[in-house]
């Protein structure tokens, strides 16, 4: 892997646009090297190539067209780190803000306006000196089991991520997807025990999906849930697959999913009109989505994507790092317990850095 980290690190440096990725529990890393800095959007997901799309979906996913990058994959070997709990200093963090807007939230669902709302924030860290290959390998060597990416468009930005949520895994007309939500820190040796809070907002995802999917989609079938490991949290998951229905496409299949109520909300029009008005900050890409677009590596194969919801991420510009946390609010929530589960989110990124 070390050639292919040297590539991206002349990619950047020559202020070109790359993505390098490896999906959850898999061996091997892959980058799409774009040839110029163009800038280019997909509004129909029928093109192939790598899509990085922002949470809003009234604003375009970018793509990296396959017929204009370069396509490498390689082994992944990484070096060994020595991680230290280093606090870094933050800036433009405002928790009474949060409280409050948590509070507001609160007082929306138990009057009936929401069932449900994701609540995030922005935290900027300070990073004078950092390496882009150096932030990517410790999240390599940390995240396992998610899909870690660094991402750049000089005309965007970098960014960098780990995120255990997948949004659509398809292969031909059949997909895969999961429903996520739920946060507690993992402790060694000690079973998860979770409380009726995080149980019902796991629920409300997986409902949420079967009842998206009855629209394009046939075959559905909805695992038992279960408890996943994402670096030091805990999280509930129930995965979800079927085939979709003719005609549908790939674009109808995003969009009844995304977003999905694990990062905005019940009534998805309601939750997401409440962060747009209370949130106050541009989420950008964060709680997005990004992967692979209608990939196919012969004929003979069908045609595959792998797109993954773009949690536990940041972004990196002027010195700075925009570090992106939030947590699913329901009638039984804490504010103050709500700004803990974030700081502990933060820890994500923060690590790498």
């Amino acid at each position: 892997m070390v050639q292919l980290l040297n590539t991206i690190s002349t990619q950047y440096q020559q202020q070109l646009p790359f993505v390098i990725y490896r999906k959850p529990n898999e061996k091997g890393v892959s980058a799409f090297l774009m040839r110029d800095a163009d800038l280019t959007f997909t509004t129909n997901f029928q093109e192939k190539g790598f899509v990085f799309a922002p949470f809003s979906d009234s604003e375009k996913a970018i793509l990296f067209r396959e017929d204009q990058a370069d396509f490498v994959s390689e082994e992944l070997l990484t070096s060994a780190y020595n991680f230290k709990n280093i606090e870094l200093e933050s800036f433009n963090v405002s928790k009474e803000k949060y409280l409050k807007t948590v509070e507001k939230a609160i007082d929306q669902i138990i009057s009936g306006h929401l069932k449900k709302v994701v609540i995030s924030r922005e935290e900027l860290v300070s990073v004078d000196n950092f390496s882009v290959i150096e932030i990517y390998e410790k999240l390599l060597l940390t995240y396992k089991n998610a899909f870690v990416y660094a991402w750049f468009h000089p005309k965007v930005g970098l960014w960098f991520g780990a995120t255990p949520e997948t949004l659509l895994s398809i292969n031909g007309t059949d997909f895969r997807t999961m429903s996520l939500a739920g946060t507690q820190v993992y402790k060694e040796h000690e079973k998860a025990v979770w409380k009726s809070k995080e149980l019902e907002e796991q629920q409300l995802v997986t409902t949420f999906i079967e009842q998206q999917l009855a629209t394009v989609a046939t075959n559905l079938e909805v695992e038992k849930r279960e408890t996943i490991k994402a670096g030091n949290l805990l999280h509930l998951r129930t995965k979800v697959s079927g085939s979709l229905k003719a005609p549908a496409s790939l674009k109808e299949l995003i969009r009844v999913l995304h977003p999905t109520p694990a990062i905005c909300g019940l009534p998805r029009e309601a939750a997401r009109n409440f962060i747009f008005e209370n949130e106050k900050y541009d989420r950008s890409f964060y709680t997005g989505f990004l992967g692979e677009l209608n990939l196919q590596h012969s004929k003979e194969q069908s045609k595959t994507s792998a797109l993954f919801v773009n949690l536990r991420c940041m972004k990196i510009k002027n010195k700075f790092a925009s570090v992106y946390v939030g947590g699913g609010i329901t009638r039984d929530s804490d504010a103050e317990k709500e700004w803990e589960e974030t700081v502990l989110k933060t820890k994500t990124m923060k690590c790498a850095l």
